[in-house]
């Protein structure tokens, strides 16, 4: 009796590290999976960011785009379902295509016709009236009299249209646009960077010199 028993003990040990070597194989590939989706993830929420941030530069910037934001998941596309054979004859068959496509086409001109006029109003009755943030900042500069920093101009923004989301980036942004188009002027003081609107220069007045004749000959 204790002669068989050597082979089940030997037999139950390969099992026992076999077991244990797929367990251990299973945890780790469970580790790399969760460390390959914290790394999608964090990629994903950067790139989020990334669109805000150029979201609201194209807003500062005057520009209109019809590009959103991605979809969290994509639908499956519909597959129309195979069709039917029938067992009629192709006399038969031809009547009913006649009576069918005849009065079908009316319909289907009538059908599209409200749906070429749908975009047209949407236009209509777009958000097309609010200024822009460019005219607002420039707006803001002109009824100053001292020079103002990108966070006053975003607090003033702020407070005056708080149903827009102004941020001190932006408006940074929006300023540096502004100087490079010579529509504002940048001055510092110390540390701080200030704007104003340039002021237009008026032509000094001639002498009476410079003005009588043969003066300069």
């Amino acid at each position: 009796m204790p002669e068989p028993s050597a082979p089940v003990t030997e037999l139950t040990s390969q099992y026992v590290s076999q077991v244990t070597n797929d367990l251990e194989r299973n945890v780790k590939e469970q580790e790399r999976i969760t460390q390959e989706i914290a790394s999608l993830q964090e990629q994903l929420a950067a790139l989020q960011h990334d669109h805000t941030i150029l979201v609201s530069m194209q807003e500062a910037l005057g520009v209109v785009t019809s590009v959103g934001a991605p979809t969290a998941t994509t639908e499956a596309p519909v597959v129309p379902a195979p069709r039917q054979q029938t067992t009629t004859t192709p006399s038969t068959r031809r009547a009913p295509k006649k009576v069918v496509t005849e009065p079908s086409e009316p319909r289907k001109r009538a059908a599209r016709k409200p749906a070429t006029a749908k975009p047209a109003a949407k236009k209509a009755t777009g958000p097309t009236a609010q200024p822009t943030l460019v005219e607002l900042v420039r707006r803001h500069l002109t009824e100053q009299q001292e020079p103002r920093s990108a966070a006053e101009v975003t607090e003033a923004l702020g407070k005056a249209h708080p149903d827009r989301e102004i941020q001190t980036k932006v408006i940074r942004t929006t300023l540096e646009n502004l100087v490079a188009r010579n529509n504002a002027q940048r001055s510092k003081q110390g540390s701080s960077v200030f704007y104003t609107v340039p002021v237009p220069s008026v032509p000094a007045p001639a002498t009476a010199e410079e003005s009588r004749p043969g003066a300069g000959e």
